[in-house]
Parts: C-alpha cells; structure tokens; sequence
C-alpha cells in the first residue's frame, strides 16, 4: 500500500493560541487578519482599536462577538480574558513600549511589529518588562521566517559564494503625506531607517548571522521639504562586518519604491530582487555551478509568524527573532544616527558568537 504522507492536520479553533490584535490599521486589515485565518495554530480571539465601532465590525466579519473587540481604554481588560494568550502589538512605534509592558503585566505573550520600539533603550525596556513578567517577547521580523531568505542564508553560510566580501541593500518608497506618523519623530523614532531600512540591516545580520563592528553614516534632509521637517528623507550608511567583510544600506522616503539585496563572494553571488515585499520574492543564486532560481511553495509570511509565536508558546521555547533581536538593531540604528550627526565613525560592542541574539529555529513551512 502507498505510504500516507506525514501531515498533521490543523488544530480546531479553540485549541489554538488566541491572539489579541493590538491597532487596526492597514496591515492589520490586510495581512495580519487574512493570515490569521491560515494559521494552523493561531487564532484571533479579540481586537483592539482606537475606535470600538471600527473593531466591533472586524469582529462581526471575524464571525466573533461585539464583546471581543475592544476600544484602546479597554485593553487592560483583556487580563479577564484566559482564551487570549498572546497579543500582537500593531501600533505607532512610540507606542510600543506602553502597550508591551501593559499585555506583560497581565500575564500575556508579546508578539510586536518591528522596530521594537523608538531607541534601543526604549527596546531594552519591553525586554525587561516581559522578562519580569515572564511572557515571551517576538519582533515581527517576517523575513527571517521566509523560505527564501533561509536560501539566501544558506548560500552565504554553507560556502556557495566562498568568502563573503561586499554585501549591498536598498529599501526606499515615497512618503507623500507631510501628516503621515511615520514622519513625526517623536512618533516614529526616525524617518526610513527604522521604517524600511530596518529591513535591510536585518536581514544582512540575519544571513550573515554576525554583527557589524561599526558604521559610518551620512543622511539628508531637504529643508525646502514640508515632509522632512523632523526625520531625514534618505540615509546611505557603510558597516564593517567581521573578516573585513563590507556592507552598504541605502534607504529613503523620497526614492522609487525599491528593495534588493546583493551579496558578493570569492566564487560567487546572489541577488534578491525584491528582496522585502510581502509576496513576489525572488532568489537568484550565482556560482561555479552557474545560475540558479529556486522555486518554493505558496505561503503567507505573516501567517509563518503566528504558527511560531504560537509553537514557542506551547512549549515555552525562545522565538527565533526574541526581543533582545529588536533591541540590537536599535542599538545599531542609534549608532548609525550618531554618526550621520557627528560625521564620526561609530564602534560597536562586539559579539564574536553567530546568531548571538536569536532563539530556537523557525518552521519554514506552513504544514
């Protein structure tokens, strides 16, 4: 008789990790509650938002109750909520460490988009407020749980390229509301770099799997630009890595929306173009052996994020992409504006093991 294949089949919906979305934004609406719905092992249980009308129709659409969907005053009740284990934190980046330290408190688990918060020491603090509370914290870090980017990693580290030499990553898109969030520093922190550049720094640590030892950095904000009254329009920053190892970021709010990644060594390269997109990725891989273009099968990122936040909490493992992952690309990001500020080189600490900030590796599949 064939073999049946090993597949096991989804949870029902109330054996799974029940999640609280915190902000019902356009991601929220358009990705997080879709992917959701994909989960083999996550479930949304509540919502929380801004406006209880808006979240009282999310809800209905959810096939949940006017009772599960929240204003923003009410989120401490969620505490007498014992089918919501976790909540995934989508709000402006200067809310972050009010909310994650508010779901710590009540005992609940912290999934929160990236950055982690407006500074690294602002990062540091979620950190330690659910280490205290003892609840696990995840950066949503989406492209480190793609297949594609665990290819990218795998060519570098497994030695397709030989020795790593130069690696090269822009992000950028048009920012055109002056009044946008994302562009109030007290709000977001910065301008592209925390934004979309945080993709590539990210990433480059996450298929190199070590830390730059310093950055250099210029940025540019046009004064004429009603936009760029607080952040910068566009940052181009240079890092050393390990081994001599050279990489440059590129990013902005004022460039066609762009997203690539190269890395270049002895015997060979690779190039993802795009490299940060939701869907759409694509992995060219060079060396002795020629070109090639892996193919992979369909999945949905955010949907790969909610299956291993849920895993981790199950059986109380560190996700791979922790809190402590969000607070070291701050610690860089505030290096980097130190630089662009003083024109000065900026050292790092150094870390000498790979992977030193991530945790227990991710499912790359969604079965």
């Amino acid at each position: 008789m064939p073999q049946k294949p090993d597949i096991t089949p989804p949870e029902a919906q109330d054996q799974r990790v029940g999640f609280a979305l915190v902000g019902i934004g356009k991601l929220t609406a358009e990705e997080l509650i879709p992917a959701a719905r994909t989960s083999e092992h996550a479930r949304v249980a509540a919502l929380v938002s801004g406006e209880a009308d808006h979240a009282r129709g999310f809800a209905r659409a959810l096939g949940l109750t006017d009772g599960d969907a929240y204003a923003y005053e009410q989120f401490d009740e969620l505490a007498n909520r014992d089918d919501v284990q976790a909540v995934y934190i989508v709000l402006p980046n200067s809310l972050h460490r009010e909310y994650a330290t508010r779901a710590a408190r009540m005992g609940k688990h912290v999934l929160c988009e990236k950055p982690l918060g407006v500074n690294a020491e602002d990062a540091q603090a979620i950190v330690d407020a659910c280490k205290g509370a003892g609840v696990l914290l995840m950066t949503a870090y989406r492209c480190q749980y793609t297949p594609e980017h665990w290819a990218a990693r795998d060519a570098v580290r497994g030695g397709t390229l030989g020795e790593l030499r130069l690696l090269h990553s822009i992000h950028a898109q048009v920012e055109d509301d002056p009044e946008a969030w994302r562009l109030k520093r007290d709000l977001a922190g910065g301008g592209p770099l925390p934004d979309v550049g945080i993709y590539s720094l990210n990433t480059l640590r996450f298929i190199t799997g070590q830390e730059p030892e310093w950055v250099f950095a210029t940025q540019h904000q046009p004064a004429e630009d009603p936009r760029f009254r607080e952040v910068e329009a566009s940052m181009s920053a240079l890092l050393g890595f390990p081994g001599g190892v050279s990489a440059t970021i590129q990013t902005s709010y004022a460039a066609h929306s762009t997203g690539t990644l190269r890395v270049m060594g002895e015997k060979g390269s690779l190039l993802m173009d795009p490299a940060f997109p939701y869907d759409g990725l694509k992995l060219s891989v060079s060396s002795e052996d020629g070109t090639h273009e892996p193919a992979f099968p369909e999945y949905d990122q955010f949907t790969l994020e909610f299956d291993h936040f849920a895993r981790c909490i199950r059986r109380g493992d560190t996700p791979w992409t922790p809190g402590e992952e969000g607070v070291q690309d701050h610690v860089i990001m505030d290096a980097l504006y130190e630089s662009a500020r003083t024109g000065q080189v900026v050292r790092l600490p150094a870390h000498t093991n790979r992977d030193a900030f991530r945790g227990t590796k991710p499912q790359l599949s969604q079965k």
